[in-house]
């Protein structure tokens, strides 16, 4: 890397800092603009910079990883079609082929060249997850992709300011929420439109013409980071496997070897289940999007997020493999499979950078679309949510309970849910003795029921995984609960796959918990009791699981029961412990 002078580095810096501010901005408006609660509530979202050639120079604090990782990857193919003398101001484009960018038909990218003085200098672009898309509802029972739903190939979304009207009905046509989903995309138009103003007001003030040599500083800078970090880490091959529950009766085998090498970082998933008939296939995109990721969470979590966060990591998968699909597999719940990745990195990991990474965790985020029709009026709804399980627990610290690791997607608000549709939840709690037992508690998976008040059947696809598969302790942590879907009645519904409901049934979701860090016997005995109190933990799984007699010594009736009512017996426990 070329030297620098002082002068520049306080510019770099100072740029640096303000683009940050400003894609904050650009989400922010994204956000406020936004139609559907899948974005507004959830956050589904990633937004980003880049320079002329499509190099990313950093991204908003928020939105998921498996979209902005997988966006800096399909810029490429953006900048590829679109050279700097095809476009003109106004002129914005639009995408969601899962081979081009994150994976997912669902999934829509919206890239906006900036202008300053008739020159192309950048792009600002975001990526969100559209409340619809016509196909299927989102489930992995497609068995190619053109069931999944209207396939966009890169293209012009709006031409000097205009929109495509064609493809604005062709849109409206094929969609069953046609206004929010048109909504949303002038959302990410919006979003676009005012980190591009901010972009050329900065550069103004400055005096700088365009922003790529001050982009590749703040790069240069990330790479540098991200390079002495994983120097400092034993070279040698690491090697993990992993099993996700896959669809129906075929489970799905994840392998991974990671080799270290001065300060440099392959990931080979070679030895992974070949692609599935099924819709749990997972493009090269997004397979990279998460393993650069939890790269760069394990080594540099504090170093600004950018193209340089990808050039010491090298990702390699078996074309035809389910982590590296061939078109046209079935791609819409490839979330289900590429969610894994981190905790199988972090657990590969483990012997080269001890009592640092997470256990295994609850992983894929549950989504679920519901559908039917409004008591009364009989108009239809179509509903997207998104439910969190636990974390695994951390080397000095307990998982977060119900977190969306590691997509950080927000459970949308129960009284979002009940004034947008006929759904009423009846239930939402931490679900107790669901993190797996260590010296380190995983976190807590949650139990939720909801009912649709109408006097018409509806129906519900419950993408969720962790049925048959529980997140493994590390250490000799336990495992933590696996999940469930059921009815109220008590009966099994399939995961990733459509059910048709009954007006009297309710839908009862059983998320699954984290894994356990260490031995269970070696958590401080107040520890348990603390959990026992709060309900993360019963009195018999303290006994069972962690070698501590609670004894509860206040009245068997009382609805409130405050940490006096229990003790510890310290002799019982001494001799279980033993």
């Amino acid at each position: 890397m070329a030297e620098r002078s002082p002068q520049d580095t306080v510019v770099v810096g100072i740029v640096g800092s303000r683009l940050r501010s400003i894609l904050n901005e650009q989400q922010a408006a994204l956000i406020n603009t936004a139609f559907s609660p899948v974005v507004r509530e959830s956050f589904d979202l990633a937004c980003a910079v880049f320079d002329s050639r499509g190099e990313m120079i950093g991204q908003s604090d928020g939105g998921t990883p498996g979209h902005i990782n997988a966006m800096a990857t399909g810029m490429h193919h953006i900048v590829a079609k679109y050279d700097g003398h095809q476009l003109r101001p106004g002129d914005v484009v639009i995408t969601n082929d899962p081979w081009m960018t994150s994976g997912q038909i669902n999934d829509i990218t919206i890239a906006t060249p900036v202008f300053q003085r008739e020159q192309m200098i950048g792009w600002f672009a975001s990526c969100c997850h559209s409340p619809d898309i016509g196909g299927r509802v989102l489930s992995a029972q497609a068995t190619e992709v053109f069931e999944e739903g209207l396939r966009l190939p890169i293209m012009l979304l709006l031409e000097q300011g205009t929109i495509n009207p064609v493809l604005d009905a062709i849109i409206r046509a094929n969609v069953r929420t046609p206004d929010e989903t048109v909504g949303d995309l002038f959302a990410q138009v919006a979003g676009n439109d005012v980190g591009a103003r901010r972009l050329v007001e900065l550069l103004d003030e400055f005096g700088l013409d365009g922003i790529d040599e001050v982009a590749a500083q703040i790069i240069d800078r990330s790479e540098s980071a991200l390079r002495e970090a994983i120097r400092a880490v034993p070279d040698g091959v690491y090697e993990a496997e992993s099993t996700a529950d896959g669809y129906g009766d075929e489970p799905v085998t994840l392998r991974l070897a990671v080799t270290i090498d001065g300060d440099a970082i392959a990931l080979d998933y070679a030895g992974s289940s070949p692609q599935s008939p099924y819709g749990i296939n997972v493009v090269y995109n997004y397979t990279r999007a998460y393993s650069s990721f939890a790269i760069k969470a394990a080594f540099a979590p504090e170093v600004p997020h950018n193209a340089g966060s990808f050039r010491p990591v090298t990702v390699s998968a078996p074309e035809g493999s389910v982590l590296n699909c061939r078109e046209p597999a079935p791609v819409a719940a490839r979330h289900l499979v590429g969610h894994f990745l981190p905790s199988l990195i972090f657990a590969a990991l483990q012997p080269a950078m001890p009592d640092t990474l997470l256990a295994y965790s609850s992983d894929g985020v549950w989504l679920t679309v519901a559908g039917g029709v409004f008591p009364k009026t009989g108009v239809p709804f179509t509903y997207t949510m998104f439910q969190a399980g636990g974390m695994g627990a951390r080397a000095v610290k307990d998982g977060l309970s119900s977190t969306g690791f590691p997509g950080g997607l927000r459970v949308i608000p129960t009284e979002v849910t009940e004034s947008l549709t006929p759904l009423v939840q009846r239930r939402r709690e931490l679900a107790t003795d669901s993190g797996g037992p260590g010296r380190w508690r995983g976190g807590l998976g949650q139990d939720s029921e909801f009912e649709c008040l109408s006097d018409q059947p509806w129906s519900a696809v419950a993408n969720g995984d962790r049925i048959v598969s529980p997140a493994r302790g590390t250490a000799g942590g336990g495992s933590g609960r696996p999940g469930q879907i059921m009815t109220d009645g008590g009966e099994r519904l399939p995961s990733k796959q459509r059910s048709v409901l009954q007006p009297t049934d309710r839908l009862r979701f059983a998320l699954p918990g984290g894994g356990g860090y260490g031995p269970p016997h070696e958590r401080d005995e107040q520890a348990v009791l603390d959990d026992v109190v709060n309900g993360y933990c019963s009195i018999e799984q303290a006994r069972t699981a962690y070698g501590v007699v609670i004894e509860y010594v206040g009245d068997p009736d009382a609805r409130v029961r405050p940490p006096s009512s229990y003790r510890i017996d310290s002799e019982a426990t001494a001799r279980l412990r033993r």
